[in-house]
This record gives C-alpha cells, sequence and structure tokens, in this order.
C-alpha cells in the first residue's frame, strides 16, 4: 500500500511541475508577444522592462517578429501606384497650367472622346453594344484580379492567374450559353451542334467549374493555405461583382435599347456634374466628414450643436455643398428627361432587340407598346396652382425614366463609394491607368454596375409580361407531336373561352 501511495503521490507531483510548466511558458508567450508589440512601436523604454521581467530565447523573439511582420504584410498589402498614361501631345500642351488645371482638361478631352466614341457604337447598332460591355467587363476584370495577384505575387501562389481566367471563361460560357438559349432559340435549331450544347449546356458549365475546382484544390500549399483562399474568395467576388452584373446589362439592351442608354446616361450625367461642382464649388472633401451629405440624418443635422466643433463645422460645410449642388442635380434629372422623351420616339430605341435568323442580324422593329405612345395625364390640383397647367402630353417611359434617375442620384453613387474604400484598402488611387485623367475602366463603371442590376430588377418587377414571340420560339423547338398537343389544347382552350366558334372543332 506503501508503495502505491508513493507512485500516486509522484504522478500528482509530476502533473502539478507539468501544469506550473506550462502556466509559465503561457505566461512567457504572452510576455513575449508584449515584447514584440513594443519593439514595433518603438517603445524602448517599456521593452527593457519586458527583458527583465521574462526569460526569452532569442530564436523564439526571432521568429515572433516574423510572424508580426508576415501579419503586417498580409493586413497592409503594398500595390504598386499605377504609372501616368497621358499621352506626351497633351503633356506638352498643357504643361503651363497647374497641376489642377491640367487634370481638369485632360479629364475633358478624354470625357469628350468617350462620349464621341459611344455614340458611334450606339450608331453601329446592338450587337456593337453587347461587344463594348463584353470588352468592359473583361477589363474591369482584369484590373482587379490585377489587384490581387500585385498584392500576393510575392509568395508564389501557384496557378493564380490561370485559374483566375478560367473562372471567367466558365462563368461566361454559362451566362452567354443561357442567352443564347433564350433569344437564339431559332438560330440553334438548325445546327445540330449547338442543339447538344444547348441542350446539355448546365451540365456542360457545372463540368468545367468542377474542373476548375478540382485544380484549386490540387494546387493548395500548406504554407499558403490561407493565402490562397483569399485568393480563391477574391476570384468569385470579383465575377460576381463584373460577370454577372455585365449579364445583367445584356439582358436590359435585349428588353429594349433605351433600357440601356437611358440608365448609363443618368449615371453618366450624375458623375460629370458631381465632378464639376466639386471642382469649382466644392470646400469640404466628404472623406473628411465621413458619410455623403444626403446620407445625413434630419437628426444629425438639428443636433449639431451636441457635436464637436470640428465635427460641427465639417457637416455645416459639407451640407452647404451638398444644397448648392441641388441645382445640378435638377438640371441632371431634366436632361435625363428630355433624352428618354427623345429616344421614346424611335423604334430603333424602344423596339426589343430580337435576332433574325433570315437575314442572320439583330433587328430593332415592332409596334411600340404602351410604354412609348404618347397620353395625356392630369396635373395635380397642387402642381397646377404652381405652374397652371391642367394637363400634359408625356411618355408613360418618362415617369420610370424618373425612378432610374433618382436611383441614380441617390443608391447609384454607392457603388463608387464601394469602389473607393476598397481602393483604400490597398492604398491605391486607381484601379489602373487605362485612361489618362480618369483611372482604369472599372474607376468609370462602378456606379453602372450596380444600376445594371437595379434595372433588372425594375423591369422584371414592374415592366416586363409575357413574350408572345419568345413563346413562339420556344414552340418551335418542340417535335411535331409535341407541338401538334399543344395546338389541340390551346385550340380547346380558345373555344371554351368563346374566342373561337364550335363549328370549327375537329
Amino acid at each position: 500500500m506503501s508503495a502505491r501511495r508513493r507512485r500516486r503521490a509522484a504522478t500528482e507531483q509530476e502533473e502539478e511541475e507539468e501544469e506550473e510548466e506550462a502556466a509559465e511558458e503561457a505566461g512567457s508567450d504572452k510576455l513575449l508577444d508584449s515584447l514584440v508589440l513594443h519593439l514595433i512601436s518603438d517603445d524602448v523604454e517599456q521593452a527593457g522592462g519586458w527583458l527583465q521581467e521574462v526569460d526569452f530565447n532569442e530564436v523564439d523573439l526571432e521568429e515572433r517578429l516574423h510572424e508580426v511582420d508576415l501579419r503586417s504584410d498580409l493586413d497592409v498589402p503594398d500595390v504598386p501606384p499605377p504609372t501616368d498614361s497621358t499621352p506626351e501631345i497633351l503633356k506638352r500642351a498643357l504643361s503651363g497650367l497647374s497641376a489642377r488645371w491640367k487634370n481638369w482638361w485632360i479629364r475633358g478631352i478624354l470625357s469628350l472622346a468617350m462620349i464621341s466614341g459611344f455614340f458611334l457604337i450606339i450608331y453601329l447598332g446592338s450587337f456593337m453594344l453587347m461587344l463594348l460591355v463584353l470588352s468592359i467587363q473583361v477589363k474591369c476584370y482584369h484590373e482587379i484580379i490585377t489587384i490581387g495577384y500585385r498584392v500576393y505575387h510575392s509568395y508564389d501562389l501557384p496557378w493564380f492567374r490561370s485559374l483566375s481566367w478560367y473562372f471567367l471563361l466558365c462563368v461566361n460560357y454559362f451566362f452567354y450559353g443561357e442567352t443564347v438559349a433564350d433569344y437564339f432559340a431559332t438560330f440553334v435549331q438548325r445546327r445540330e451542334q449547338l442543339q447538344f450544347l444547348i441542350r446539355y449546356h448546365r451540365f456542360i458549365s457545372f463540368a468545367l467549374y468542377l474542373t476548375g475546382f478540382c485544380m484549386f484544390v490540387l494546387s493548395l500549399v500548406k504554407k499558403h493555405y490561407r493565402l490562397q483562399f483569399y485568393m480563391f474568395a477574391w476570384t468569385h467576388v470579383t465575377l460576381l461583382i463584373t460577370v454577372t452584373q455585365s449579364h445583367l446589362v445584356i439582358q436590359n439592351l435585349f428588353e429594349g435599347m433605351i433600357w440601356f442608354l437611358v440608365p448609363i446616361s443618368s449615371v453618366i450625367c450624375n458623375d460629370i456634374t458631381a465632378y464639376i461642382f466639386g471642382f469649382f464649388f466644392g470646400r469640404t472633401p466628404l472623406i473628411k466628414v465621413g458619410l455623403p451629405v444626403f446620407c445625413l440624418k434630419g437628426a444629425q443635422l438639428l443636433n449639431l450643436g451636441q457635436m464637436q466643433p470640428e465635427a460641427s463645422s465639417s457637416l455645416q460645410t459639407a451640407a452647404a455643398d451638398g444644397m448648392g449642388a441641388l441645382p445640378f442635380l435638377k438640371l441632371a434629372t431634366g436632361t435625363n428627361q428630355n433624352f428618354s422623351y427623345f429616344l421614346a420616339q424611335h423604334q430603333y430605341f424602344v423596339c426589343p432587340v430580337e435576332y433574325n435568323s433570315e437575314t442572320n442580324r439583330f433587328v430593332t422593329e415592332c409596334e411600340p407598346s404602351e410604354l412609348f405612345q404618347m397620353k395625356k395625364y392630369s396635373v395635380p390640383p397642387l402642381i397646377q396652382a404652381v405652374l397652371g397647367w391642367e394637363t400634359v402630353n408625356m411618355y408613360p417611359f418618362q415617369m420610370h425614366s424618373f425612378a432610374l434617375s433618382t436611383f441614380a442620384s441617390l443608391i447609384g453613387p454607392f457603388g463608387g463609394f464601394f469602389a473607393s474604400g476598397f481602393k483604400r484598402a490597398f492604398k491605391i488611387k486607381d484601379f489602373a491607368d487605362t485612361i489618362p485623367g480618369h483611372g482604369g475602366i472599372m474607376d468609370r463603371f462602378d456606379c453602372q454596375y450596380l444600376m445594371a442590376t437595379f434595372v433588372h430588377v425594375y423591369i422584371t418587377s414592374f415592366i416586363r409580361g409575357p413574350n408572345p414571340s419568345k413563346l413562339l420560339k420556344q414552340l418551335l423547338i418542340l417535335q411535331p407531336e409535341q407541338q401538334l398537343s399543344v395546338y389541340k389544347t390551346l385550340k380547346s382552350h380558345l373555344v371554351e373561352k368563346g374566342i373561337l366558334q364550335p363549328s370549327l372543332r375537329g
């Protein structure tokens, strides 16, 4: 019994010693972490106190410093700034101006050039607009992926760029395959190879994506697990922002070119007027305020006296700037209404874009819907007292245009704020230097993507109804016996409704 007690006592003593050693080691780790933080912050005096309290190992300290440096590099990555791509002829012509006015002229000249080119593409037709959207999508994707590559290229992540572009091809194949199936049914029906691809389109798309997914898993490296999953998520979020939104833009275009042009022009008009007002009249950068002026709640403006003097002054100045910008917002809305009025008069802009299999080209010919037929509306009494008008003639689409321009003015800029926050996170001014004075393509289309989603949701919720033309195309794809069955069912239904005479039976 005494031997058993001695063994038990020895075991308990060993366990107590192990617990004490573990506690001392944990305490040493905490002290070592504190020492590292003080060394990093150059607090030498406090670090000396820690050195006297803990018996540290130089190797452990060096490893801990390396870990902290690595975390610091991950948290605040360094992205090389883009170069100045301004043409030399512009640099020489504007060499005598200040940097502020030089940027004004460069930005203005390039803006006019882009708008002129956009009008030319509109003239060339819907197909060229689709190619333009696809080109912008690829370039925006390239700019965002390049930022990720520049941040983490020193870690030599395997297959990152290859997989990024592979996933872009897969997602585009899926979305554009869906578009072909919806809008080019008669064209597909004539080609057996395309029939196979359309019939098994989703399975093929899934197989392609699954291949990329497996390639990513096989590329995982033990020391880079976290970074590789960061970049995997980076790629998929970029796909969501660029490819999905550009697909919605093309869907809007098929509804009629007017649903493509009016939202885009609304954002462009707001961007231009905001830049002009900020250049000539702005006094306080919004980043100093912390929130956009139009997002400030009334309570915040009413309680300025309860804030710190600096915050109160900034808010008052920004609020004054915002109130001064109202005439420009009114100008933008009025311009958008006039633009909508002009477009609504032409079939080229209001008719849905359809593919004519006989001529192998896109056509925009139709009988305009009620949205694009002039109607007389009674003016509310309150407005009658101000304007003296009892009725007003306008296209119903102009009321929808007002909703689109309102979203573009109030919510659309949040796409730009999102992009600005992204750039600030990586300490860069622009996504790229593709357009002198403007930055990258993504810098110009950050608000457009958010607008595209809203327009698509707006059309599907309030505008789109059954499409007989699309339904007929789907019926033509069916087998003859299926078409005959549909015909008999429809005929029987029309007779029951009294639309067809019973004598037509049989």
